[in-house]
């Protein structure tokens, strides 16, 4: 975007438990020793293959990338598949053709994740994972995987809800693509409060797919079938604010939460709904992303394996307290 399109990104796993054993990352140690090799510098171009560029985050991502890879004198060559995995595995043989020294990797869909990194591992390209990663049983090899801990935010922002409702009573849910990496990791963090809040009552979990208009939909259904529901926990910042929307038309006082940090969230909580969102860091994201594969291009430094990032928990009290363009990125303001 930035477009007025709010979704966060689907499959593409969203990838999946908290320890590093379970995230897929087969074959990586807990670094890449890059200086063993002589250290090639000729090659300075990075290709990046990403999902979309709809979803604010990924645009922020990439945003990111551009102004890393122009400070460090490097070309970029950006692939975006429109969310296809068919296209994005095309579009990842047509990078390879190109000779890029490191590719960026964000796939859209298992099946994209899992053919384009076995290409890439084929082709002996360094992959920097952003976002979404191959299933753990696909045997191919990430360089490193850059990613929010969504099992950690989704733990976090349940358990603040939670709390905002006594730590007791019905809780409806709204859930992202299901199998993708951010659906199975923030229905995981949801799942750990719930076991440590026994007055907890989830009543109703819906698919949203991340979609603003379909969690409107589903969240009437929601409400409807249950009048004594207390609160919603939305997956991602769209189905919150889809959320709020039928919460509202329905005379429903809720307490409602996302995940991403939007911009549109930070106006939303201020004025009462949503309630909380957690802030990821995609502009940050896209330049560490961009920096490591550097590294695997010239052989210099190590690169971990597994990079997560926080996030920030915002709400009513602290939303005036920070700015969008600390998440999202300068160009934001645009």
């Amino acid at each position: 975007m930035i477009s007025t399109t709010l979704r966060r990104r689907p499959a593409l796993a969203l990838g999946a438990l908290a320890v590093a054993a379970s995230l897929g990352l087969a074959g990586c140690s807990s670094t890449v020793e890059a200086a063993k090799a002589p250290a090639d510098t000729s090659n300075k171009t990075i290709g990046v293959s990403i999902s979309d560029q709809t979803s604010l985050f990924y645009i922020a991502a990439v945003d990111g990338m551009e102004d890393e890879a122009k400070a460090r004198g490097y070309k970029l060559i950006v692939q975006q598949a429109g969310d296809d995995g068919t296209t994005q595995v095309n579009q990842v043989q047509n990078l390879i053709t190109q000779k890029p020294g490191a590719v960026i990797f964000t796939p859209t869909n298992a099946t994209a994740a899992n053919t384009g990194a076995k290409a890439l591992n084929d082709a002996g390209i360094p992959i920097i994972g952003v976002d979404q990663k191959p299933t753990a049983d696909s045997g191919t090899k990430l360089t490193t995987y850059i990613a929010t801990d969504s099992v950690k935010a989704a733990d976090t922002l349940a358990l603040w809800l939670f709390d905002q409702i006594g730590n007791s009573g019905e809780v409806g849910v709204l859930t992202g693509i299901q199998g993708s990496t951010a659906q199975l990791e923030r229905s995981e963090g949801l799942e750990k409060a719930v076991k440590a809040t026994p007055g907890i009552k989830i009543v109703g979990s819906q698919t949203a797919d991340w979609d603003e208009t379909k969690a409107f939909n589903k969240a009437q259904s929601l409400i409807s079938a249950n009048p004594d529901m207390k609160a919603i926990f939305a997956e991602s910042d769209a189905m919150a604010l889809g959320a709020s929307k039928a919460a509202k038309q329905a005379g429903r006082s809720l307490k409602i939460v996302g995940i991403d940090g939007f911009p549109t969230m930070f106006t939303a909580i201020a004025a009462g709904s949503p309630d909380a969102t957690q802030a990821q860091q995609p502009y940050k994201m896209g330049r560490l992303a961009v920096q490591d594969a550097i590294k695997a291009i010239t052989k210099d430094g190590t690169i971990p394996a597994l990079q997560y990032q926080d996030t920030v928990l915002l709400t009513e009290e602290n939303v005036a307290d920070h700015d969008p363009t600390e998440f999202y990125g300068p160009r934001l303001k645009q």
